[in-house]
């Protein structure tokens, strides 16, 4: 039997609604879970069910994503979206009481939480999943030339079909998505469509969209500063060596403030591919953070006591 889901309606700074969902352990540390450009965080399940009996998790698609509806393009770029970052992270503690709570993102919520604007997001702790940032020349080069092909790749997506399936068959057939596991590529389909009238289905985030922040994050994936993070940080990334097709990995063993590894044998969407693996890694950072806790290196995250607004 599936534990009890409810869902809350938050409003962004302009308006915009977004969809807040809490499922798992109420008394548990409070997890939020976000997803990567053009994605939904319902295809993340396989990944984010296996934290559901311990954490207290809050689940939300990025604004006009996944659960969300369509607004404005006008309003649709990375400087809102940061905005949003800390609204959404405020709201939280308005919705379900203060408490401590980690921020468990991927991509391109992995690099929004990183970007100047977004400090007052408050979060103990980040588990951040192939983040797209380029703190050297080297990487931001390579970021560039595959980012200018993923914004023209989005801008040319068909956004239409009459079932489902007919997604989930060009996920199939497409060499980012190779390594997915059969139900993976399924879910995928389902979370990125919504109905389209009576009949067919829609893309959630339309191609416009995606492909606005593809090209708007070229520039700030240079500008995350890892010295302005405050909290404990865990960087996962794909396999460096692994051939990529969608975006590069960037290893970050040289900074120094950062906890990094990278799965072996991933490639961006780790958390589709071997959703097992990376719940693991999330579960062994959170008891790094509360056995430094402990030794009073951190701030309570026990998560277990009453809760305030």
């Amino acid at each position: 039997m599936r534990e009890r889901m409810t869902t809350d309606e938050i409003r962004m700074s302009d308006g915009a609604p977004i969809i807040l969902r809490r499922l798992g352990n109420p008394k548990g540390l409070r997890l939020v879970v976000s997803h990567g450009n053009g994605l939904a965080i319902d295809a993340y399940e396989s990944f984010w069910r296996l934290l559901s009996d311990r954490f207290d998790l809050i689940l939300y698609d990025v604004r006009n994503h996944g659960r969300n509806p369509v607004g404005d393009l006008a309003t649709h770029n990375v400087a809102q979206l940061i905005d949003d970052t800390v609204t959404v992270a405020q709201a939280i503690d308005r919705t379900f009481g203060r408490r401590p709570r980690v921020g468990v993102f991927h991509s391109l919520t992995a690099l929004l939480c990183l970007l100047p604007g977004a400090e007052a997001h408050g979060y103990a702790g980040l588990v951040l999943f192939d983040p797209p940032v380029a703190p050297d020349a080297d990487s931001a080069s390579r970021l560039l030339k595959m980012r200018r092909k993923r914004v023209e790749q989005a801008r040319q997506r068909q956004a239409d079909f009459d079932t489902w399936e007919d997604l989930a068959d060009v996920y199939r057939s497409a060499a980012p998505f190779r390594l997915l596991p059969p139900r993976a590529v399924e879910r995928l389909a389902q979370a990125t469509l919504r109905p389209r009238g009576p009949t067919g289905f829609t893309l959630c985030c339309p191609p416009a969209f995606e492909a606005k922040i593809y090209e708007e994050s070229i520039a700030w994936s240079t500008r995350v500063d890892f010295d302005r993070i405050r909290c404990p940080v865990r960087v996962i990334g794909s396999d460096p060596v692994l051939p990529f097709s969608f975006l590069p990995s960037v290893d970050l063993n040289e900074i120094v403030k950062l906890d990094y590894d990278f799965l072996p044998d991933a490639t961006h969407f780790l958390q589709l591919e071997k959703p097992g693996e990376c719940a693991l890694l999330v579960r062994d950072f959170l008891d790094t953070l509360e056995s430094d806790r402990c030794k009073g290196a951190t701030a309570d995250l026990t998560g277990g006591g009453p809760e305030t607004s």
